[in-house]
């Protein structure tokens, strides 16, 4: 009985809408889109990492993101960070990017991303930024949560046309 009752919900379930919003994928090739719809959906489990010095780092970078950069990266990068945590890095190209990238995989992290574009990429889509060189006010989003439903809509809509 519980079995048939069970199999009659997921049916049910299967033949509704889904209206419900559900967190992006993990690319090892992420657009900015892919991680401000991750991090708007409020997900804790992962880090950035810029890998950039630390005069650009401290100038303008994605809000919340960690510093190494590339001459001691690998060093502090094994002390800091766990090895199946989701970890989105970007550097000042997207060559310095892959090379950190590559250099993580290959130390047995198994869960890197790679930001395409940069912190370029991420300003240009309007992602919350932080550094002296800044001065962004945050989106109508940060306090209202129909504004915040408008922009993952938005935001999913865009990550659509990326694919």
């Amino acid at each position: 009985m519980e079995d048939n009752l069970q199999d009659a919900v997921v049916a049910a379930k299967d033949k509704m809408p889904k209206v419900t919003p559900t967190p992006p994928e993990f690319h090892t090739q992420a657009t900015a889109y892919e991680l401000k719809s991750r991090l708007n959906w409020g997900e804790p489990g992962l880090t950035i990492v810029d890998v950039r010095d630390h005069d650009a780092f401290n100038e303008c970078r994605i809000m919340g993101a960690i510093t190494m950069p590339m001459p001691d990266f690998l060093e502090t990068a094994k002390s800091a960070l766990l090895p199946k945590r989701d970890v989105y890095v970007y550097g000042d190209t997207d060559e310095e990017t892959a090379s950190a990238a590559n250099m993580l995989r290959e130390a047995g992290f198994t869960r890197i991303a790679e930001l395409k574009g940069g912190i370029s990429a991420w300003r240009e889509i309007g992602g919350p930024v932080e550094g002296t060189a800044t001065n962004n006010l945050p989106s109508e989003g940060a306090t209202n949560v129909a504004s915040r439903l408008k922009e993952f809509s938005q935001i999913k809509q865009n990550e659509k046309k990326m694919k």
